[in-house]
């Protein structure tokens, strides 16, 4: 009789301890569901305000809150993670999202580095998906801490620029895209951290340039603005292009136009040493004006470096002295050094702004048509790019080329 009277007494007792528990647990879910609403608004991305829209829309239902595991989903976690989040020390929080008809569950962990996150259908796969991302981190081999990206659009398009922007253009080009940084970009967008960079920004800032009727300037800003904001993907700091969506009109670049005999002769005739030499090399070679600091006569050849070669490759062009150019230079010929502007001011000086200097590259480009040197020796002449596979496989040697360079005979 005794002992029947404890047994029942324990399961009393017994009985009120798991209502305990669940009011406990009760008033630790609600704790919980408050806590979440305040950090889920911290934490989760939210559609922009407005028009115009770079992020999907979602509609919000009232789960949200903070994400328990239990016990039997921690021990399938990574042995790193078991203890912080047995301990209560992190846990993760999760959303439910409405997108029309369909349902979706978000769980994400944000701290100390780490930014996991798992979508699915239902919680339980969302939590299944959760627990093997924890194990990819764990397995991942760990890497060299990388230095802080900047998240502000003026210091880190410096950074883009110092860091790698150098190293794949030409230094000419570098200085002029630089410059256009400076005066153009980072006094109008300033401080303003990339993520709150809009379409809308963006776009004012395009249609303002071509309301001063400058359609190059605004196609050479889109450009540079796209290359930044691409490279800003790519370190994770933004998840959209803004540009994607801002409406320009590329600007046609207009080609040289080439000089007619009578103008090739005037030029020829007018220009006074060392200017009358160096337009010869740039009318009966195709040289670039930047290439003119790079001319070098040895044998029968002129050499010069080819500026248009990215990544900082080396090559050097070929052209042989051809008839035309044989009165102006020989073997021996010291080629004097002038810059880019001051070729263009001589140059200037004689056609008042009727021609350009580079229009003596399309005059020899023209002139290796009408004279019918061969298309592979012409691209070759003037350094033109034949493709990766072209390039690879396509070696001219100089007697071909001396040979089609004859033709140049006018």
């Amino acid at each position: 009789m005794e002992n029947q009277f404890i047994v029942h007494q324990l399961k009393a007792i017994a009985a009120a301890t798991s209502e305990i528990e669940q009011q406990n647990n009760q008033v630790k879910n609600t704790l919980c569901l408050l806590l979440g609403y305040i950090k889920a608004d911290e934490e989760f991305t939210k559609p922009l305000e407005g028009g115009l829209f770079t992020q999907p829309i979602y509609k919000e239902t009232d789960m949200s809150e903070i994400l328990e595991f239990t016990q039997q989903e921690i021990s399938k976690m990574p042995k790193e993670f078991r203890k912080i989040f047995k301990t209560n020390d992190i846990r993760a929080h999760v959303r439910k999202r409405v997108r029309g008809n369909s349902i979706s569950y978000e769980i994400r962990y944000r701290r100390k580095g780490l930014n996991i996150s798992a979508n699915a259908p239902t919680l339980e796969a969302a939590k299944t998906k959760f627990i093997q991302k924890l194990q990819k981190v764990q397995n991942k081999p760990s890497m060299p801490a990388a230095p802080d990206v900047p998240t502000a659009f003026d210091k880190f398009a410096m950074y883009y620029f110092e860091t790698f922007r150098k190293r794949k253009v030409q230094p000419n080009t570098y200085k002029k895209d630089l410059i256009r940084l400076k005066v153009q970009l980072i006094p109008y967008f300033g401080s303003l951290p990339l993520k709150e960079i809009t379409p809308q920004y963006c776009q004012m800032l395009i249609d303002s340039i071509v309301a001063e009727g400058k359609r190059k300037t605004a196609s050479e800003v889109f450009s540079l603005l796209n290359q930044t904001f691409k490279m800003a993907i790519r370190h994770s700091l933004i998840q959209y292009n803004p540009l994607d969506i801002v409406y320009h009109e590329k600007h046609e670049s207009e080609h040289g136009k080439a000089l007619t005999s009578e103008e090739e002769k005037h030029l020829l005739q007018t220009a006074v040493e060392p200017f009358r030499t160096l337009f010869a090399i740039g009318l009966y070679t195709g040289i670039r004006p930047n290439e003119y600091a790079t001319v070098q006569i040895i044998g029968n050849m002129v050499y010069a470096r080819n500026s248009k070669r990215k990544g900082g490759k080396q090559e050097t062009k070929r052209i042989p002295i051809t008839p035309m150019l044989r009165p102006y230079v020989t073997p021996d010929t010291i080629i004097e050094k002038k810059s880019p502007d001051q070729l263009r001011d001589a140059f200037n000086a004689i056609f008042n702004g009727s021609h350009k200097l580079y229009d003596l590259r399309t005059t020899f480009y023209t002139r290796c048509k009408m004279c019918g040197v061969a298309e592979a020796a012409r691209d070759e002449f003037v350094g033109h790019s034949s493709g990766i596979l072209g390039n690879t496989y396509t070696d001219l040697p100089d007697d071909y080329l001396i040979k089609e360079g004859q033709k140049l005979d006018y």
